[in-house]
């Protein structure tokens, strides 16, 4: 992958969340206003490229790619998950920040990178990982966010998202196409996806001052943690494991898996404290910072991977 092609399209991004924030200064809309994109983004956008990645060819060569992008990303969450939770009380880390450093903004900004840049057919594998984090996010991450004892499966199987993922490896098995028209229309909201989340990302921006990121005393840890920290140790794993060798163009499968994990903390968590009541500020706050340094960080972690 070129690295300047990669920085071409984060910078295009950015052009987008510098518009949304401008909408905000401007007085066009308010901060607030980017909650109704958010339902528009969780309900039909994310679902409908979920849905549009999986409408392609089964092939022995994309089944095996797909069974590894759904291993690593397995492998990926695990190592994270039984890492913090033995070093977060070392680190005084709570719920919201633990979240934020274990999951990533992968549907988001991921899935219209991958497209951009290697080409639709390369969705389907980021498809998997975002399939993976979906369900231990709602399961896992919910339970640390909200300090519960058990994850709630029927709000997991119910998410808008986690159906779409099902129907859509049922209909990619299956290899039942959808009609032309339900196609172009899934296709046309789903390539929304990247355009839409930095929208969203720079009105929230618009409504944060520098004053109340810094409030914070762990936002700059759990900042590096998040778009340093958990990156490098993901290539080390990516890179000296025999991962690659499992599927046919193993390696670049890995770079979609890569790119989905070292994106800014996910937006859903700030969307989850907001619903249960918790810091949703702080969960805004982090990703906010780690969106605006993400385009930084993630160029020369892809450069690091393809030393």
């Amino acid at each position: 992958m070129s690295i300047g092609i990669l920085v071409g399209k984060i910078a295009a991004l950015f052009i987008i969340m510098f518009l949304g924030f401008v909408l905000v200064k401007t007085g066009i809309c308010r901060s607030d206003d980017s909650r109704i994109l958010s339902r528009l983004s969780v309900y039909i956008v994310v679902p409908c490229s979920i849905l549009s990645a999986f409408q392609v060819s089964c092939s022995p060569s994309i089944l095996n790619g797909l069974l590894l992008a759904v291993a690593a990303a397995v492998l990926i969450h695990l190592i994270l998950i039984v890492l913090f939770y033995f070093i977060g009380p070392l680190l005084h880390l709570n719920g919201v920040e633990k979240a934020s450093i274990i999951y990533s903004n992968a549907g988001n900004l991921v899935i219209p990178l991958v497209s951009s840049i290697l080409g639709p057919d390369w969705v389907i594998y980021s498809s998997a990982y975002v399939s993976v984090q979906l369900f231990l996010l709602w399961s896992h991450g919910k339970m640390m966010i909200c300090e519960e004892k058990k994850p709630d499966f029927k709000k997991i199987i119910t998410n808008t998202n986690m159906i779409a993922i099902l129907f859509g490896i049922f209909l990619f098995l299956a290899q039942i196409s959808l009609p032309d028209p339900v196609d172009s229309a899934v296709h046309s909201l789903g390539s929304m996806i990247g355009p839409l989340a930095m929208l969203i990302s720079g009105m929230l921006i618009a409504g944060t001052t520098p004053q109340e990121i810094l409030a914070f005393p762990h936002i700059g840890l759990v900042t590096i943690l998040r778009l340093i920290g958990v990156p490098l140790l993901t290539i080390l794993l990516l890179k000296f494991s025999s991962l690659a060798s499992f599927a046919e163009n193993g390696s670049q499968i890995l770079l979609v898996i890569l790119l989905a994990t070292i994106t800014p903390s996910a937006s859903t968590i700030t969307q989850m404290a907001q619903v249960y009541g918790k810091d949703a500020r702080y969960a805004g706050a982090i990703n906010v910072i780690t969106t605006l340094l993400c385009m930084i960080t993630m160029p020369i972690m892809v450069y690091l991977y393809q030393l």
